[in-house]
């Protein structure tokens, strides 16, 4: 009986192997079949089709829709575009170190904000300066891409850059040298006005960040500091090795803070804490959003797992995946996703499945109820999917469209360059506010100008129209199209009267960021933060800090 078990068993083993060894097969050729399709088609049109065809752009569109089956983290990077790769890894590249956009009036790209300390401020550039010529080349028409190509080269390589500055009558000319420019990881961190609470805003996960991150401890230490906020809002990620020495500046050493699964033997990894930690036990609130991903996720997942810190915002993004760059031909780079991470209680957070799809081709989000309990150090119930849930969640309420429109329409960069014309210095950034005077002014603005927001609304609708006339309904529905039309048009000035209070921040940090940069800006938003104000409400009263902790019964 047992021979003829042991006969059994091993047959069905010899089946699993051959049907492996067949599935394996099976994909292999159907790997190697598409290629020789792809290949084949491609010659085809290159000898057949009745126009030259650039084979550069039209294979890079053949991968880049191939990774968008995928999912979007998944990114090919040839030769050409290899600085913007770097630049996203280390926060390094060449050039005058400043924000540019497009000045949609004259179709023209306008300096936005030079950073403190680059050669654009150091030349004399200002945020409103609208760039006429590089190197005796008019740039009119041209996009951003374009126009940031040509102000990066090689460090130590000057140009001329030619500007118009409104309110001087003919152009300015600045001969500028190029440098190595350093994204600032940390752009800001300091001692909060009551004195006791140190802040540090960490905007990305570049090379060498966790020793920014551990350098404004110290210091804040040192300056009298007896609780952190590191603020992780609207940090999109990066570096996984820099997020877990981060973590570890506030965990024991030899504490496992990550671990990594993929399909390959070597994507899979555990990573711990490797070093004797900081301060084991300084309160720490750290402060997210929606737009916190990837590598914030690391670290505000990992320290609530291990209940080390208050999670204080709102949802994070859910991006559980971690990618790898891989060497290509002629210097390329595929930046490709190898893994999920998964945090110390063992959930992995990612919110969407790439692998299965909608109807519509959008990848499936994973709902509340089909989310899995874990638990925390300490036993509290966490959830996987869908992204960190805050400890203490800070509502806010959805912003009105025209605050958008106004952050992305020139009007307010317009108000900014003539509010610094009339007036040569301002209080510093946490004394400055907005008068109802610059309001008033503001406003003038803007009912003058050409601005216009819910152009979508108007857009569908003017679609809508089309479809209607030529499906013969739209004398039918004359009266029902005007109703419409009335109901969809805004009352602009009385817009601006009640969302007042929501548009000065942004007209504050337009001002300021001209007179004191990037730092200023953060100090001065820092005045009116409901994330920020909740945070400091836990970490001042030592029971609400420790309730956060708690076991629920």
């Amino acid at each position: 009986m047992k021979r003829n078990n042991v006969i059994v068993a091993v047959g069905v083993l010899v089946l699993c192997l051959c049907w492996t060894g067949f599935k394996r097969d099976n994909h292999n050729f159907q790997v190697s079949k598409n290629l020789d399709v792809f290949n084949s088609v491609y010659k085809e049109l290159d000898m057949f089709y009745v126009d030259t065809i650039d084979p550069q752009k039209v294979i890079r569109a053949g991968i880049d829709a191939m990774l968008e089956e995928i999912d979007p983290y998944t990114e090919y990077y040839p030769e050409d575009d290899l600085d913007e790769f770097k630049q996203m890894i280390t926060g390094k590249y060449a050039g005058i170190g400043s924000v540019i956009r497009l000045y949609k009036k004259r179709n023209r790209v306008v300096i936005f904000e030079p950073y403190e300390g680059t050669p654009a401020a150091e030349a004399g550039l200002k945020a409103g300066d609208i760039i006429l010529e590089i190197d005796g080349k008019d740039v009119e028409g041209m996009m951003t891409d374009k126009v940031s190509e040509m102000l990066r080269g090689e460090a130590g390589t000057t140009f001329v850059l030619k500007v118009e500055r409104p309110g001087e009558e003919a152009p300015l000319e600045f001969k500028i040298t190029r440098r190595n420019i350093q994204t600032p990881s940390v752009p800001y961190y300091g001692i909060l006005p009551n004195g006791s609470t140190g802040y540090i805003q960490l905007t990305s996960f570049t090379d060498n960040c966790a020793r920014d991150v551990r350098r404004a401890v110290i210091e804040l230490k040192e300056q009298g500091a007896k609780e952190l906020v590191l603020d992780l809002r609207s940090n999109g990620g990066g570096s996984l090795k820099e997020a877990v020495e981060i973590v570890n500046l506030f965990v024991p050493k030899g504490l496992e803070i990550i671990s990594t699964k993929g399909k390959l033997r070597q994507a899979c990894h555990v990573y711990k804490s490797t070093r004797e930690p900081l301060d084991l036990e300084i309160p720490l609130a750290v402060l997210v959003d929606g737009a916190s991903a990837s590598a914030s996720e690391i670290v505000a997942g990992s320290l609530q797992d291990l209940d080390r810190a208050v999670i204080v915002g709102m949802r994070t993004y859910g991006k559980g995946l971690v990618q790898i760059p891989r060497d290509l031909p002629y210097n390329g780079q595929l930046k490709v996703t190898t893994s999920k991470y998964y945090i110390p209680s063992g959930r992995c957070i990612q919110a969407l499945d790439y692998q299965h799809r909608d109807a519509s081709g959008r990848a499936m989000r994973t709902p509340d109820s089909l989310t899995n309990v874990f638990y925390t150090a300490a036993g509290r119930e966490v959830r996987d999917g869908g992204g960190i849930r805050p400890d203490v969640e800070v509502k806010v309420e959805e912003e009105s469209n025209l605050l958008y429109y106004l952050l992305n329409d020139d009007v307010l960069l317009d108000y900014g360059t003539g509010y610094a014309r009339a007036h040569e210095t301002i209080a510093s950034p946490q004394d400055f506010v907005v008068t109802d005077e610059d309001y008033a002014a503001f406003k003038k603005l803007v009912l003058e100008s050409d601005f216009k927001y819910d152009r979508q609304s108007e857009d569908v609708l003017k679609r809508l129209k089309e479809i209607a006339k030529f499906e013969g309904y739209l004398e039918g529905a004359k009266a029902e199209f005007e109703a419409l039309e009335k109901k969809l048009q805004h009352n602009m000035e009385a817009d601006l009267d009640r969302l007042k209070e929501d548009i000065k921040p942004l007209i504050a940090a337009e001002i300021v960021k001209r007179y004191y940069f990037q730092r200023g800006v953060i100090i001065q938003q820092l005045q009116k933060d409901p994330d920020l104000d909740k945070a400091l409400e836990v970490l001042g009263d030592s029971a609400s800090y420790a309730a956060v902790f708690a076991v629920k019964k």
